[in-house]
């Protein structure tokens, strides 16, 4: 039977997941996604490029890095993930500028074992300060391993349609608009925005719709609250949105969620 269990403290998500049939759609998060696959083997593409992580492969995430998901086979996966939001991120490790994993997955056992105690403290409901804690531990783990930090680069015009996205998630998705302050076509826009991100322009719109409600439920408690702002025809229609980033309906995140940051 397919699991998925969120819990969040100290302004960290934690995702303990275990599936076979179900498979992601193709999506991004806003935050840096940290997991560990604890068994089976776990597919998926990520920027276009085909990746495979085995048991104790701790998979890594960049901010808006476009992927989906699945198991190998029907055996299934177990797998834990951190979603920790660019600005907590860059704290702990004490960053001031945007940073990007250089490899997607690493097979380092102080950082898989850093991921898994702050899983498990999260999901436990164990103390927010224990929690913050275990945060700063996973940072310190960072400067251990071989991997780099590389400035992220954006695309002027790319950066500016996302921001003219972001402000019109309550409504539809015009992008005549877009293409006229950008002063392009729309075919232009469309194949430049996927070689940009990954994903066309109104799969952007609909995973920053989902990304939204998700942040307002966190926040009001209130899931048709979400549906209004976030301008779904009704609470169905962000569910099956919302599952098939997720893995469960926006009502069970709402239900399962513990945020006590």
């Amino acid at each position: 039977m397919d699991k998925f269990v969120y819990k969040k403290s100290a302004g960290v998500t934690a995702l303990s997941a275990s599936f076979s049939d179900f498979e992601y759609k193709k999506h991004s998060h806003e935050e840096y996604a940290l997991g560990v696959t604890l068994r089976g083997v776990q597919q998926y593409n990520l920027d276009g490029s085909f990746q495979s992580s085995y048991r104790n492969g701790v998979m890594l995430f960049n901010p808006e890095q476009v992927h989906d998901g699945r198991a190998q086979d029907k055996t299934g996966i177990d797998y834990v993930i951190v979603y920790i939001h660019p600005k907590l991120f860059l704290e702990m490790l004490e960053k001031k500028d945007i940073v990007m994993f250089s490899s997607p997955i690493v097979y380092n056992r102080r950082l898989q074992q850093g991921i898994l105690n702050l899983v498990h403290a999260i999901i436990s409901n164990k103390a927010e300060s224990l929690c913050s804690e275990l945060l700063l531990a996973l940072a310190d783990n960072f400067s251990q391993t071989e991997m780099s930090y590389v400035f992220k680069k954006n695309n002027a015009l790319m950066k500016k349609a996302k921001e003219m996205i972001y402000f019109s998630l309550d409504h539809v998705l015009k992008l005549d608009d877009i293409c006229r302050e950008l002063d392009m076509s729309k075919f232009q826009f469309i194949r430049a925005f996927k070689a940009d991100t990954g994903i066309s322009p109104y799969q952007f719109f609909l995973n920053c719709k989902v990304e939204h409600a998700k942040r307002l439920i966190e926040k009001n408690k209130d899931i048709y609250a979400a549906v209004t702002e976030c301008g779904f025809v009704d609470l169905s229609h962000l569910n099956r949105h919302f599952k098939s980033v997720y893995g469960i309906t926006a009502f069970e995140y709402m239900s399962g969620i513990v945020d006590r940051s």
